[in-house]
């Protein structure tokens, strides 16, 4: 079924609209839940709740892309549920990992909340992804987006670990470089 169709059931409450976003973007929501909590009934869970997020926020959303409207819930979903449940376990697992490795390439916290617009940030993290050649860019996305290890994007990506750790150390170090060059503080 086609993703405006999926909306439209929404839009109408038709609970078929979850039966059909199941089917299409299951397996694609549950990876990547999994890729952050590393547990499969917690990323059952978040994916379950996407589901229901996904049926709140519609309407009045009418998202135009529904794959990126239900990756951005699942992954917010998924990182909530580690937060809670690492809070005591602080540095363990690929998420503290991949954000400490981002730590000196993007603004902290207090600077973003500080910027007239978080879309600045946003706007110029989506022009440097933009430029990067697709592989890069795959590389990066995997790393800190779906929080995949190094190990598993090598897999994926049929190139050895070093590659990948010396790949994203240089696009850390031009995304460092972009957002100084745009004005965005560090």
């Amino acid at each position: 079924m086609e993703d405006g169709q999926i909306v439209q059931l929404y839009w109408q409450r038709s609970e078929d609209a979850i039966a059909e976003t199941a089917e299409k973007y299951g397996t694609f929501c549950h990876s990547i839940s999994y890729g952050i909590l590393r547990d499969r009934q917690d990323a059952e869970e978040c994916v379950i709740d996407t589901w229901l997020r996904a049926w709140d926020a519609m309407p009045p959303q009418r998202p135009q892309r529904l794959a990126a409207f239900l990756a951005r819930i699942t992954r917010n979903l998924s990182l909530d549920r580690y937060r809670k449940r690492t809070a005591q376990f602080r540095g363990f697992g690929q998420v503290p990992l991949a954000l400490e490795e981002l730590q000196w390439s993007v603004p902290s916290p207090d600077n973003v909340e500080t910027m007239a617009e978080a879309a600045e940030l946003t706007a110029s993290l989506e022009r440097f992804l933009y430029r990067l050649p697709r592989e890069k860019r795959q590389v990066f996305l995997l790393r800190y987006w779906y929080f995949r290890t190094i190990g598993e994007i090598a897999d994926q990506m049929r190139m050895s670990e070093q590659k990948v750790t010396s790949m994203l150390f240089r696009v850390r170090k031009e995304l460092k470089k972009h957002l100084e060059e745009e004005g965005i503080g560090l």
